[in-house]
């Protein structure tokens, strides 16, 4: 995914590097001076003021706003296909997904594949979730918990029964297809008469709900803290509030071409959008999303190319007084917009210090 920065944040890194430019600016045109005392007369070749303002770190980059990552679904069950929804249409928990020999493949609510057949004397986490799904249609007379017993297999029979499956029992893989909740069809990949057997891609779906996708480097997580609030451009220029709901770590293989790319370590992070009748009809954007890691409010600060390297190790800013200077010692905080924040003994708002230019 491409992306561009807009608001960058000054990087540490960087900052040290105009450091040592404007350090040594000031050995020769600053007039130097020991920290704390009073300088020489020499003036340095240009001035700002201490400013007490608000610094933060935000990074806006390009994101898209659709349903979120598409879940492909694969066809288990031998046989054709006999009926495809249509995209964009909506699956509830406990309807039909598709059908293979006019027989219904079944949504249903759940987050851990089916992977086995379900019958008497089955136990495991797979059966509990099942029976959930089968109480929640009104089907009863068994207990649910993790024992797949002879009463679940008579309250499957009557399901299969009303649906016009055969009264067996039992549960085969592929009969299901687990979703977390109510599904949108993103994509309909197979067709009708055509064969469904294992490992054919039938369907795409997604959520329901519209979210912004955005890839993130690595060096970028600190933007990424899950819940923090973010702000989403739309492309009509309006802007719209919206929530980090989700962040999840992926691998980049790369091409293995001739470029001989290396893997890449990314983040995918989902924004939840608070307002969705803010969005009217859009369903799928490219959108400009801003994070912000930090904000500090009403601290000193001065431009980045005011900082000194002292000879003793640390900081510390050139203030100019009259036609004489002196040097105060500081401890840096936050980079922001080629401002960095500032904490000196005596140092205060207003006051004239030396820049490199």
């Amino acid at each position: 995914m491409s992306r561009r920065r807009r608001r960058a944040p000054v990087a540490l890194a960087a900052g040290v590097a105009v450091v040592a430019v404007g350090g040594a600016a000031a050995a020769t045109g600053f007039g130097g001076g020991d920290a704390g005392t009073a300088g020489s007369s020499a003036l340095p070749p240009a001035t700002s003021t201490v400013q007490k303002s608000t610094l933060v770190d935000a990074d806006t980059v390009d994101g898209t706003l659709g349903y979120g990552t598409e879940t492909a679904v694969t066809g288990r069950l031998g046989g054709t296909v006999t009926w495809l929804p249509e995209e964009g249409a909506t699956v509830r928990p406990g309807q039909k997904l598709y059908t293979v020999d006019d027989k219904p493949v079944l949504l249903m609510r759940g987050t851990l594949p089916m992977y086995r057949n379900l019958a008497p004397g089955v136990e495991g986490t797979d059966v509990k979730q099942f029976e959930q799904n089968l109480s929640a249609l009104g089907y009863d007379g068994f207990t649910v918990d993790d024992e797949y017993t002879d009463s679940t297999a008579a309250a499957v029979e009557e399901w299969q029964e009303d649906l016009g499956l055969p009264e067996t029992g039992v549960v085969e893989p592929g009969r299901i297809v687990y979703a977390p909740g109510t599904v949108r069809v993103y994509d309909v990949q197979a067709q009708v008469g055509a064969g469904a057997g294992p490992g054919q891609q039938v369907l795409a779906l997604t959520g329901t709900t519209r979210v912004v996708t955005v890839e993130l480097d690595i060096d970028q997580q600190r933007l990424a803290a899950k819940g923090s609030a973010v702000s989403v451009e739309l492309p009509d220029g309006k802007t719209v509030p919206g929530k980090v709901s989700d962040v999840d770590t992926i691998i980049d293989l790369g091409s293995g071409g001739a470029g001989n790319d290396e893997p890449e370590t990314k983040l995918e992070v989902t924004v939840a959008l608070t307002d969705q009748k803010s969005l009217g009809t859009l369903d799928r954007a490219t959108v400009d999303v801003t994070f912000t890691a930090e904000k500090r409010e009403g601290v000193l600060s001065v431009p980045v190319s005011a900082l000194l390297a002292l000879a003793e190790g640390g900081y510390g800013v050139q203030v100019v007084e009259g036609t004489g200077t002196r040097i105060v010692p500081v401890e840096v905080g936050m980079f922001s917009g080629g401002r960095v924040e500032v904490r000196g003994e005596g140092l205060a708002e207003g006051m004239t210090v030396g820049t490199a230019s």
